[in-house]
């Protein structure tokens, strides 16, 4: 092979060896300055449920007027009113501090003759069944404040099991099916959730209050990641080349 051909398949080395270089560290680029972006989303978001929940009360009309034109209800103050209709309650696998059991999702008769589903707290598993906690079994009418959440549009993922309705256990907030599963026509139900405040209740069950608002916010640590990466190979291709080149004569 001449000097010629040698010096050409160098040179087509470098340029391909180059290009892979500048595309791996776009892409490492991209990726830091996207975890940028969603870093200052989650800071948003943190500080717009803040908001929300120190916000005085809102009534159900205002909450179902803001969902109603594809406003974020999540985690949104409430107030409703209504009676417990304790003999459709369903069951949502939890843990709380630790303790395995469930949350009571009882549908909240309205005045108007909804209905809509309010997660009153948690009780231990071997509290299931409502006549081991009966005095916690509210009747007639009641003020209930808490947190508005929205409806799940699916099941969260394929690691989330499915819910087991013949036993009454959901492993996911499928609001349709907990209607459906106790004879509630979907159309009066109302398309989200309330979870109760820490308000306590008869002999301390269910428990109250048990909105988890700790979402995770690890944007700025994989920014840094995907930076650094990017600093790692700039310094590999710069030391590369000062090596092939070797000392200056």
């Amino acid at each position: 092979m001449t000097e010629v051909h040698v010096s050409a398949s160098r040179r087509k080395r470098s340029i391909l060896t180059g290009t892979a270089v500048l595309i791996a560290l776009g892409i490492l680029l991209s990726l830091g300055t996207w975890q940028v972006e969603r870093l200052h989303w989650k800071e948003k978001l943190l500080t717009d449920i803040a908001e929300r929940r120190q916000a005085p009360p809102a009534s159900l009309a205002d909450i179902e007027g803001m969902a109603s034109k594809s406003e974020d209800v999540d985690y949104r103050h409430i107030t409703v009113i209504g009676e417990y209709v304790n003999s459709k309650e369903r069951h949502f696998f939890a843990t709380w501090h630790g303790q395995t059991g469930f949350y009571v999702y009882t549908p909240l008769q309205l005045a108007d003759g909804r209905y809509l589903f309010v997660n009153r707290g948690f009780v231990p598993y071997e509290n299931k069944e409502p006549e081991m906690r009966m005095q916690g079994q509210l009747t007639d009418q009641q003020t209930v404040t808490g947190l508005a959440r929205a409806k799940l549009a699916g099941k969260p993922s394929w690691v989330v099991p499915d819910n087991d309705v013949a036993k009454n256990i959901f492993y996911w907030k499928d609001l349709d099916v907990m209607a459906s599963s106790v004879g509630l026509d979907k159309a009066q139900v109302v398309p989200f959730f309330v979870d109760a405040d820490d308000t306590p209740n008869p002999k301390g069950l269910p428990i109250g209050g048990v909105t988890d608002v700790d979402l995770p916010n690890n944007h700025l640590q994989y920014a840094f990641t995907w930076y650094g990466l990017a600093a790692t190979l700039v310094i590999i291709v710069v030391v590369a080349r000062f090596r092939k080149r070797g000392p200056a004569q």
